[in-house]
């Protein structure tokens, strides 16, 4: 197995059980000791875990997978969400999209949408994420917009004011948010506060506010709040939702729609 591959795997573990030993890990993923004690030693020195004796921890108390080493999980629920989404952008239309896994593949959808081949432009972007706004810019018909700000590593997102004096001065149709936790009574929640910050923004900007979660992500709270969920117009997921969960999210007035 490539290194990055066991990487990705022992972060993954790390995230999912708060703790590994280096024996477990090695038989997981079928390497020997050494090389997991190899691993989990040049991991640390990137600071994305805590060495213990004999294993490793997880590093800081709210920890959060950076976009780079994560591998697709639920990739097939999230490819649904994002063909939905994509469905609900009409041509012309000026998009607002955040930083994550899943709006990634809502890009890519709209990317490949027949519809959406030409025009002038076919869609205005807006976008705080690097790689997004990089997989899209080979899209002539696409009009690319990019906020200032300052990249952060974990989202390959820009926040901070540079990104706030963009947003501030323009007015979108849609805005399509990545969340890691959203709840019919706290909203939607990123981990981080800057994130959240120019997410809420973004929101503000648009006319109106899809959230694409996975169920995964639903009836979840996350320390930086986003906005309210009377501040969001719809809400696409996967059936493997839980429906009394999907039912509250309908009482506080949300449009639901389950992939």
């Amino acid at each position: 197995m490539p290194r990055d591959a066991r990487w990705k795997a022992l972060l993954e573990l790390l995230v999912e059980r708060g703790r590994l030993d280096v024996e477990e890990a090695a038989a997981e993923l079928a390497v020997s000791s050494a090389t997991i004690r190899r691993d989990f030693d040049q991991l640390a020195e990137q600071q994305m875990l805590v060495r213990t004796r004999g294993g490793a921890v997880v590093h800081g108390v709210s920890y959060e997978l950076p976009l780079r080493y994560k591998t697709a999980r639920h990739a097939s629920e999230k490819q649904r969400v994002a063909k939905a989404v994509a469905d609900l952008i009409a041509p012309g239309e000026a998009v607002g999209l955040t930083g994550g896994t899943t709006t990634t593949e809502v890009a890519r959808a709209l990317a490949v949408r027949s519809d959406l081949t030409s025009g002038s432009p076919a869609l205005t972007v807006v976008t705080n994420a690097l790689n997004i706004a990089n997989e899209l810019a080979v899209r002539p018909q696409f009009k690319i917009v990019v906020t200032g700000g300052v990249a952060r590593p974990q989202s390959y997102e820009l926040i901070g004011p540079l990104a706030d004096g963009v947003l501030g001065q323009i007015t979108i149709d849609v805005a399509v948010l990545g969340v890691v936790a959203f709840d019919s009574a706290h909203g939607a929640a990123a981990h981080d506060e800057a994130e959240a910050a120019i997410n809420r923004l973004l929101c503000e900007r648009a006319e109106r506010v899809i959230v694409a979660a996975d169920s995964s992500k639903l009836g979840r709270r996350a320390f930086a709040r986003i906005c309210a969920t009377e501040a969001v117009d719809t809400l696409v997921t996967d059936t493997a939702a839980d429906p009394e969960t999907l039912r509250r999210f309908e009482e506080a007035g949300l449009r639901v729609i389950a992939v």
